[in-house]
This record gives structure tokens, C-alpha cells and sequence, in this order.
């Protein structure tokens, strides 16, 4: 934003006005020409509010003026690691004990409540004070007893990493992955889903989430492509992404459907080129014109953008989710022929394909719809088991793929969840939604490779070493996207620190 003009006189209606002066009523022969009613207005209302704007601004302008807010201008801050991110979210909570970081004393001590086991402490109140209720359910409790774990793990790569017997393909990969295992939140409900996304607790309102900063920062790769895109069910409360930031900072959405990947791509009826670039300019014409009457719409702006992107989207979107040049060996690396995982690997090869055209960040929602798929209150086995299929092929093809394309370096891919799920059984054989301990791991991007930062306690309760809120990861990422998140502050919307969060320097390499 500019800084703001000192206005010292009211406008006179002959004047010509900054915008619109093409849009005066034509005149009669040898007259002036005639203002619409409107404009005049808009101006003359704009010039009052700009002599009481002046009197205000004229005391501080000395001592302001070197201070001046500016917006992004698309450059990063300093040098980048990485200029891509490839955000893959598990919805529902998943089992960080079932996952990435196995607990030996769930099974030692099954069957046990808590308080009969060495590590009553956990449930001190002090400890549990951080946890903040949208609405008390039935969900989101202390689960007492303690449920063992329900797959074997194995280590790992020259790191040793410890990986669930559900993940083999990603455990191929240990040595590539920065794990943390010290993970914490505050929402025990599902509005943790947004919260990952944007660090703020549902009560709280509606925040800009962490793609909607990164489409704000930074500029283009790719003209012809949307910068930030969207794939997978979202659920109704976590449908935006930019919030104050303004509309044209939500993702896209996109569909893996050659024919029909956005919505309204496509016009109903055969329009030849010429045709089609005159209506979009005429459409662009009319906002326009409607924007005189209201410059400061941001809705209005984002309308104008995305109409011009989606005329030039027609025709690149089209080709980066048509897979026919695609070998059989790539296809099946993402698990293109398994029924249980071609729906994921679909996402995750155009996902690869959008990075190579310069999409800048990709968010992947698996499991989306109502609570999420992951949220096994019971059956967690089967739950978790079914759906690890379904994910871990395609995961550990994309950074197979990455790697042997040289695209991984400058390519962060994260696996994220809201939760954990708890150390004690719910019902005979669930875990509930657990806030105070999980696991988030990411991997390429210039971060430390084969590392696992951060722990929770023997049984998996509580972030005890190196204990990270959601926005470290946020602030990880961009970091390596050479973004520093106080730089994008905009007047009127301060940030609290724990919105920024802090670079994992243990991870940054």
C-alpha cells in the first residue's frame, strides 16, 4: 500500500479525477464535459475526508514517514532454500504412537490406568491447563486405561529411524525425513485442523493460513498457473485460506479431471478465441468501472485477477493433470494401478507436475469431510492400517520422484496432522483426540536430512524435549522460503508471537 496523500483542497468539479476520467458523460458541442453524478460525489466525498485525513496525518508525518508500511513486492527477504511446498494433511488425527514415534510401555503397561503405571504425573491439571474447548463433547477426554500399541516398528536408513510397519514406503526414506516428535496444540476438537493451518485457536476468529502468507509474499513462478492450490475434501470450517488477507489469497481449488479440474474452466457454449478474449475484456472493462465507486474492494480486485487467471488457466491446467505422458513406471510408483491408493497417487503425481511448472504451494487435504477419515475412536487398526495404505505408496513415490528429478532440494514436503490420539483406550479399541504430544515430519527443502527432533514421555503424553506449538513449523517453512513472517504484518492486524513461531534451527541445514 502507498503511502497515503495529504490532501489540502477539495476537488473542483472540472478537475480531472485520478480514475475514470475516460468515464465523463459525452458533451454537447463546445461544453465541458459533463461528470457522472456518482463519480462527482465519490470525489467531492473523498476530498472532506481527505482535509480531516490531513490535519491528522500532517503531526506525525515527520517521524512517520521513514517508517512507512509497504507490501510484499514478491521478493523473499533473504536467500531461499527451497521455492516450492507440497503440503500433505491427514485429517482426523493421527496416531503419533501407531506412526512415528513407537511407545514400548503402551503394551508393558496395558490395561493399566494411568494412575497405577509409573507415569502418573502426566495427568497433573497444571499440565493439562493448556487445552482450550470450542464446545465440551464426548470427545477430546482423558482416556485412562492404557491401549497397546497395535503394529510393530522397525528401524530404519543409516539414521535408525523408528517407523511404523504401516509406513514401508515412507521408512524407505527415513534418511531423507526430519521428524518431530514434539508436537502440541490446543484445540481438542476438529477446528485443530484450521488451527494447524493458519496457528490460531478457532475462538479466536478467522487468520490468514500458512499458503495464504506464502501466496501474499512472494511472487509468481508460473503466470499461467495458480500459485496456490488446493486439492481434497475440506471440511465447511476449513474452506478459506486468505481471511483477511482478501479473497485472492484463498487456494484454488483443483480437481484431477483433465476435463473439468476447476470449476466454471470451461464456457458452456464454443467460443472461438477472439470471441472469448473479448468477453473477458469487457467483463474487465465493467469491474472497473463499478471499482470507481468502490476503489477499495478487495473482493472486486480478486474477481478482476481471477478472471484473467482463469482464461490463461484454460488451457495450462488441462495439461498438468493429464497424466498420458506420464510413463507406466511413473504412474506406478505413485500406485496409479492399486485401487486402494490411485485417488492419493493421482493427487500426489500432479502435485509433482505442478512444482515442475512453478506452482508454489500445493495443499493436499487426505481424509477430509466431517471429523476426517483418521479420527478412530474405534477400530483404530483396521482404521489406520486401511488408510495408511492408502497414502504411503504415493507418498514414497512423490519423494522418489522429487529426488531423481532434482526437484526435492528446493521442493519441502510436509505430513501433518491437527492431533495425536491419546495413550489410553476409548470404548475397547479407539484412541481419542489427543493435543499435548504428536508428530509432524518434513522432508527436502535445504532442511537436515535422516533427524528426529524432539520427544514426548514414555507413553507418549505430553512434547517433553524440545516442545514446539504449530507455528514452529509454519516459521520452518518460511525460513526456507526466505520469508520472515513480522515482514508481512500489515497496519491494524499486530500478530502475537506465538502466531510467528520460530524457526526449528536444529532442522534448517
Amino acid at each position: 500500500m502507498n503511502s497515503i496523500p495529504i490532501i489540502s483542497s477539495i476537488p473542483t468539479m472540472t478537475s480531472a479525477p485520478l480514475i475514470g476520467a475516460s468515464h465523463s458523460l459525452p458533451p454537447a458541442d463546445g461544453q465541458t464535459p459533463l461528470r457522472p453524478r456518482r463519480a462527482f460525489l465519490a470525489d467531492l466525498g473523498m476530498g472532506f475526508t481527505g482535509l480531516a485525513l490531513g490535519t491528522l496525518l500532517q503531526r506525525d508525518a515527520g517521524a512517520a514517514s521513514s517508517a512507512l508500511w509497504t507490501p510484499p513486492d514478491g521478493r523473499p527477504h533473504f536467500t531461499p532454500k527451497a521455492k516450492n511446498v507440497i503440503w500433505l494433511f491427514m485429517n482426523g488425527g493421527v496416531s503419533h504412537m501407531e506412526s512415528f514415534d513407537p511407545k514400548p510401555m503402551l503394551t508393558k503397561y496395558a490395561g493399566k490406568t494411568i494412575a497405577e503405571t509409573p507415569f502418573a504425573s502426566v495427568q497433573d491439571p497444571k499440565k493439562l491447563a493448556l487445552e482450550r474447548l470450542v464446545v465440551p463433547d464426548a470427545n477430546g477426554n482423558q482416556r485412562n486405561t492404557l491401549f497397546p500399541l497395535q503394529v510393530g516398528f522397525r528401524k530404519h536408513g543409516q539414521s535408525g529411524m523408528e517407523i511404523s510397519d504401516w509406513f514401508p514406503h515412507i521408512a524407505g526414506h527415513a534418511d531423507r525425513l526430519a521428524l518431530v516428535r514434539s508436537l502440541w496444540t490446543t484445540d481438542s476438537n476438529h477446528g485443530a485442523q484450521t488451527q494447524f493451518h493458519s496457528g490460531r485457536h478457532q475462538n479466536d476468529g478467522d487468520f490468514p493460513n500458512l499458503g495464504a502468507w506464502v501466496h501474499y509474499g512472494l511472487g509468481s513462478l508460473n503466470e499461467n498457473l495458480p500459485q496456490f492450490v488446493s486439492m481434497g475434501t475440506r471440511e465447511y470450517w476449513n474452506q478459506r485460506d486468505g481471511h483477511y488477507l482478501g479473497p485472492a489469497h484463498d487456494a484454488v481449488p483443483l480437481r484431477i479431471d483433465p476435463d473439468r479440474p476447476l470449476d466454471f474452466a470451461r464456457a458452456e457454449h464454443t467460443l472461438v478465441g477472439a470471441g472469448q478474449r473479448g468477453g473477458i475484456d469487457l467483463i474487465r472493462r465493467l469491474n472497473e468501472l463499478r471499482g470507481i465507486e468502490y476503489p477499495d474492494d478487495p473482493a472486486m480486485a480478486a474477481r478482476i485477477a481471477s478472471y484473467e487467471l482463469a482464461y490463461r488457466m484454460q488451457s495450462s491446467v488441462p495439461e498438468v493433470v493429464d497424466f498420458a505422458k506420464e510413463t507406466a513406471e511413473t504412474q506406478a510408483l505413485y500406485g496409479l494401478d492399486l485401487p486402494h491408493c490411485r485417488e492419493f497417487g493421482r493427487q500426489l503425481l500432479a502435485a509433482r507436475r505442478m512444482v515442475e511448472r512453478g506452482v508454489r504451494f500445493i495443499q493436499i487435504q487426505h481424509g477430509g469431510g466431517g471429523a476426517g477419515a483418521w479420527d478412530a475412536h474405534s477400530g483404530l487398526k483396521a482404521n489406520h492400517e486401511g488408510l495408511a495404505r492408502a497414502v504411503d505408496q504415493p507418498i514414497g513415490g512423490l519423494l522418489t520422484d522429487l529426488h531423481r528429478r532434482g526437484l526435492l532440494d528446493e521442493t519441502l514436503v510436509v505430513f501433518a496432522t491437527e492431533f495425536g490420539r491419546t495413550p489410553g483406550t476409548q470404548g475397547s479399541d479407539g484412541r481419542d483426540h489427543h493435543i499435548f504430544g504428536f508428530s509432524v515430519w518434513m522432508a527436502g527443502g535445504g532442511l537436515r536430512q535422516g533427524i528426529v527432533h524432539g520427544a514426548t514421555d514414555e507413553i507418549g503424553f505430553h512434547a517433553t524435549e524440545n516442545r514446539h506449538y504449530v507455528t514452529d513449523i509454519h516459521a520452518t517453512i518460511l525460513h526456507q522460503l526466505g520469508l520472515d513472517s513480522r515482514r508481512l504484518e500489515i497496519p491494524g492486524r499486530k500478530r502475537l508471537d506465538i502466531d510467528h513461531g520460530q524457526p526449528i534451527r536444529e532442522l534448517i541445514g
